[in-house]
C-alpha cells in the first residue's frame, strides 16, 4: 500500500456509531487519506473499521494500534484479512506491545520483554491458517515502535511504523533505520490556538497527554531523544509539551505536519485535541490543515 499525504488519528468514544460513520464519511471529503482508531477500552477497532469501510469509498481505515495482548495471533490475522478482503484493501493492521500497567493491572495479563514478545506475536501470526477467501493483496503490518530495537524489527519483520507521541526528531532516526521503502506513519497532536499560555493549558489538560506521558515507554523514548528525568519530575514540563503537540495557528500547525515529512514520514496522522476536552472532532482544525482546503 503506497500510502501518503495525511491522516486524522482520532479517539471516536465520545460519537455515536452514526456519528462516527458521518465522521469518517466527511474525512474522506476533506481528502483525508486514513482515518487511524486506538484501541484503548471503548469500542471495538476492528469492528467499528468493518462498519466505517462499508460506508466510505476510499478512506484507508487503520488500528493505531492494536494491543497485541488483546487477541492472540490467530484472532489478529483473522480481523486483518477479514477486513482488507471486505474493503478491497483499505486496512493497515497497526499493532503495539502497549505498557505493563495497562497489559497487568488493566488485564491481567503478563507482560513481556517488548521486542522478544512482538517477535514472537509476529512469527505466530505468520504461521497461523487462515481459511477463508483471502485478500487479493497482502494486507500491511505496522509496528507502534519507538525504540531502536522496535524499529530494527518493524524494518525486517513488518511493513513499517506508527510512532506516537514522538518529534521530527524521532522521525528522522526512524526512518534511517527503516531504510527508504518502508511505512513510516507518525502520530502529531495538533491545538489550534495561538495564544501560546492557552495552548499549553489545553495540551496539559488532555487525558492523553497526560497519562501517556507519565508511561515508561513514551518517557524512555523522549530521554533517548535527549530530554532529562527532571523533565518528568513535577508533572511534565512546557518543552516536553512543545516538542509532542504542536501548538499555535494554522501554519504553525502545518510546519510541524511538513518536518515529519522532510524527515521521511510517508504519512503524518493528524491528532486533533479538542480546546474544552471533548471526545469530538475540533472542526475548525480539521478543516484548517484538510489536504482539500
Amino acid at each position: 500500500m503506497d500510502l501518503q499525504g495525511r491522516g486524522v488519528w482520532f479517539y471516536p468514544d465520545g460519537l455515536t456509531s452514526d456519528e462516527t460513520v458521518e465522521f469518517a464519511k466527511r474525512l474522506e471529503e476533506m481528502g483525508y487519506s486514513a482515518l487511524w482508531l486506538p484501541d484503548a477500552g471503548g469500542r471495538d477497532p476492528f469492528a467499528l473499521a468493518a462498519r466505517l469501510l462499508d460506508h466510505t469509498e476510499g478512506l484507508v481505515v487503520a488500528t493505531g494500534v492494536a494491543n497485541v495482548y488483546a487477541r492472540d495471533p490467530l484472532a489478529m490475522k483473522s480481523a486483518q484479512l477479514t477486513l482488507a478482503e471486505q474493503s478491497g484493501g483499505r486496512f493497515i493492521l497497526g499493532i503495539g506491545i502497549s505498557h505493563r500497567l495497562l497489559v497487568e493491572d488493566v488485564r491481567g495479563h503478563v507482560y513481556g520483554k517488548p521486542v522478544s514478545s512482538m517477535r514472537a506475536y509476529l512469527a505466530r501470526m505468520a504461521q497461523a491458517q487462515y481459511v477463508a477467501v483471502p485478500p487479493a493483496d497482502e494486507p500491511p503490518t505496522v509496528l507502534a515502535a519507538l525504540g531502536p530495537k522496535m524499529l530494527e524489527l518493524a524494518r525486517d519483520e513488518a511493513d513499517g511504523a506508527h510512532p506516537y507521541m514522538v518529534t521530527p526528531e524521532h522521525t528522522k532516526t526512524a526512518r534511517g533505520i527503516l531504510g527508504p521503502d518502508k511505512l513510516l506513519c507518525t502520530e502529531q497532536k495538533v491545538v489550534l490556538e495561538p495564544d501560546r499560555t492557552k495552548a499549553l493549558e489545553i495540551a496539559r489538560a488532555t487525558a492523553a497527554i497526560a497519562m501517556g506521558l507519565t508511561l515508561p515507554n513514551y518517557q524512555n523514548n523522549l530521554i533517548r531523544l535527549g530530554f532529562d528525568t527532571s523533565d518528568f519530575d513535577n508533572g511534565v514540563s512546557d518543552r516536553v509539551i512543545d516538542a509532542v503537540v504542536a501548538m499555535g495557528d494554522a501554519q504553525t500547525l502545518e510546519t510541524r505536519i511538513e518536518a515529519h515529512h522532510a524527515a521521511g514520514a510517508n504519512h503524518v496522522c493528524v491528532h486533533p485535541i479538542h480546546p474544552e476536552g471533548l471526545s469530538k472532532p475540533h472542526w475548525p482544525t480539521l478543516e484548517a490543515l484538510a489536504p482539500n482546503r
